[in-house]
């Protein structure tokens, strides 16, 4: 009887379970098939937890989009998105109108947030490839490199037509410029949650337009975010996924009667036909770094610059605890807007990595539970701080905005509003060797056919006589879908078709 093909699959996250359900249910036990996952549970950047009774998401957090969006389709199927047994991080608290703080204790009202909310939102809806004819011209003038470029730069022309605006009065030492540039940083803060990159001056501005969104509400999971990777998993045998099996080196392209051998840290391997890889893309950076590599022989050129140039970032949530003297609905949900931190204005108690997150909000409207997301630098330094720093810095920092307005720096014996936090949870994406970070993005000097490349099979050439060796799938393999849930999901489809397609069996 002639032999299985063998299939391994490296990853059991989003990607590496879609394309293991889709070869499982498509080719009626055609091929001998595997998971390997070097952690201790499935999911990986979807893990669904529980904080203080709540259902919280220390990953994959949103649906971007309910039209057209398979995620959304298998939440519906099998009843995930409202969540009857406990309360979740369904985020409805952001229905209400946050206050706006901005550092000293100064709420800010409509006249002076929406002018800088439209104007960011705007800039933003033309990068992306929307119609905003007034700053096209701007864009072709000026040349643009960067998100972070082409946002400054939009900055600077609202300040030129607004050089008449009457002098700010009753917010302190806050001066106009200083105040709407600092809301402005605000979202730009958001703005590095959404795509990973910890600066805006690093995102590519000509590949923004390429991302795609769906259209429709985003909405959180109410049954959690790992119900959709438990249903993936539920049709397959169990012995076909195996955890703790941590990968130290792919062989491929070797004269044996199976191409590729896996090597595990614990000194076993697996041999096989086909291997679909779904690690992160920091994982693969790693890979292409480290000496020895994690591919034998050393992948090609254009797939390693490739995963060079394009970006990958750190982002990070953190979920606090609010001390039971306070009752969840007298700390609203806020918008944070801070001096520099190398501004003399500055309050010295709120440190560094609080000045570069834009929001708390509680996640949900009765939850005593509180989130903050970080980017980048400020991310890497949340999961090196302790709990009682992280705190002691958002109790400070909350503490101060809330206060009554001052006229002055303010003082270490200030009296205002008194906030504190009990505990803290917070994820480690960053540091976690399994990931070593959050999602991809299009950095400067990449471009959005650098995901095309990483979605290549391996050997390139077509007639090989042991074609597609090595598949890639994940989120950093969609070039229009990057960063997100779907993007792996609708990655995981294109490598198991595309296998199916090779033993012509019918993939859809």
């Amino acid at each position: 009887m002639a032999k299985k093909p063998k299939i391994v699959i490296i990853g059991a996250g989003m990607a590496g379970l879609t394309a293991a359900n889709k070869l499982y249910t498509s080719s009626n036990d055609l091929f001998e098939l595997f998971v390997v996952e070097g952690g201790t549970r499935i999911g990986g950047r979807i893990n669904t937890s529980e904080f203080y009774g709540d259902r919280v998401e220390m990953g994959a957090t949103w649906i971007h989009g309910i039209k057209g969006s398979p995620v959304h389709q298998i939440a519906q199927q099998i009843n995930a998105l409202q969540g009857s047994d406990k309360p979740w991080e369904c985020m409805d608290g952001l229905l209400d109108e946050p206050k706006t703080i901005a550092e000293g204790g100064f709420e800010l009202n409509g006249s002076m947030i929406e002018p800088i909310s439209t104007l960011f939102k705007n800039l933003m809806d033309f990068a992306q490839g929307n119609e905003a004819s007034k700053w096209c011209s701007m864009s072709r003038r000026l040349g643009n490199k960067s998100i972070g470029s082409f946002l400054r730069k939009g900055l600077d022309v609202y300040w030129d037509s607004c050089k008449d605006h009457e002098e700010l009065k009753g917010y302190g030492k806050w001066s106009r410029e200083l105040l709407e540039e600092a809301i402005f940083a605000m979202y730009e803060n958001t703005q590095r949650t959404y795509t990973s990159a910890g600066d805006l001056f690093s995102l590519d501005y000509e590949a923004e337009s390429e991302y795609r969104m769906f259209p429709g509400e985003e909405i959180t999971i109410g049954n959690g975010y790992s119900s959709i990777i438990e249903y993936l998993a539920s049709v397959l045998p169990r012995d076909v996924i195996q955890l703790d099996r941590k990968v130290a080196k792919i062989e491929w392209d070797r004269c044996d009667s199976r191409p590729v051998k896996i090597h595990f840290l614990d000194g076993s391997f697996v041999l096989a036909d086909h291997v679909i890889v779904t690690v992160s893309l920091g994982v693969l950076k790693a890979g292409i770094c480290n000496d020895p590599g994690l591919f034998s022989p050393p992948l090609p050129s254009f797939k390693t610059d490739a995963i060079s140039r394009l970006g990958y970032g750190v982002v990070n949530k953190l979920f606090l605890r609010l001390n039971g003297n306070r009752k969840p609905e007298e700390l609203p949900s806020l918008q944070m807007v801070f001096h520099r931190s190398d501004s003399e204005l500055r309050h010295k108690k709120i440190p560094w990595w609080m000045r570069r997150t834009a929001t708390l909000s509680p996640i949900n409207n009765n939850a005593s539970v509180f989130l903050c997301w970080f980017a980048g630098k400020e991310a890497l330094e949340l999961e090196r701080l302790s709990n009682e720093e992280i705190i002691n810095a958002v109790t400070t920092t909350v503490s101060s905005l809330l206060s009554e307005p001052h006229n002055e720096i303010m003082s270490d014996s200030s009296n205002g509003f008194e906030v504190s936090f009990v505990d803290v949870l917070k994820s480690k994406w960053g540091s976690d060797p399994l990931f070593l970070g959050s999602y991809s993005y299009v950095a400067v000097g990449s471009c959005g056919a650098d995901f095309d490349t990483m979605a290549e099979p391996l050997p390139t050439d077509v007639y090989h006589h042991r074609p597609l060796q090595i598949l890639f799938a994940g989120e950093a393999t969609h070039r229009t879908h990057y960063s997100t849930t779907h993007g792996a999901y609708f990655s995981g489809i294109r490598e198991a078709n595309r296998l199916l397609q090779h033993y012509h069996c019918v993939g859809v």
